[in-house]
């Protein structure tokens, strides 16, 4: 004579039966658009801004760094354009894409987020520790 099942055992037993899933789920990481990549002067540290252009020069905001006219030159130390080097988008997590799924989801903040984060957290801490000074 057998036993019979209780519907949570008739459940564990169906669950039991089920495939496991061995496929690695990374969260979705957000779409980046492609957008002007910035360019830094390597004699004083200017950035061109592809958003606002060079209004000194008559450079119209949204120009890329490619489409400026070869005699075009720093605006503040007059450096020739070739000086320049590309340091990427202003928005864009860094990393490469293919890694920005992993960690714990810092991956994908911008590095302005991460210094926000970072500080944050330190600016807490100090707060934290000054207040136990408050148990007396």
């Amino acid at each position: 004579m057998e036993p019979e099942l209780t519907n949570a055992a008739a459940e564990n037993i169906e669950i039991a039966n089920t495939e496991v899933n061995t496929e690695v789920n990374t969260p979705d990481i957000p779409d980046i658009k492609e957008e002007l990549h910035r360019h830094e002067c390597g004699v004083c540290g200017y950035i061109y801004e592809p958003s606002v252009g060079d209004p000194k020069r008559n450079i119209p905001n949204g120009t890329a760094f490619e489409d400026i006219p070869n005699d075009w030159r720093c605006p503040v130390c007059n450096t020739k354009k070739k000086a320049f080097a590309d340091i990427g988008v202003a928005a864009k997590p860094s990393g490469f894409t293919e890694n920005l799924g992993y960690g714990f989801g810092v991956n994908t903040l911008t590095p302005g987020q991460k210094n926000l984060l970072i500080f944050g957290s330190l600016a807490l801490a100090v707060i934290f520790f000054i207040s136990l000074y408050a148990l007396d």
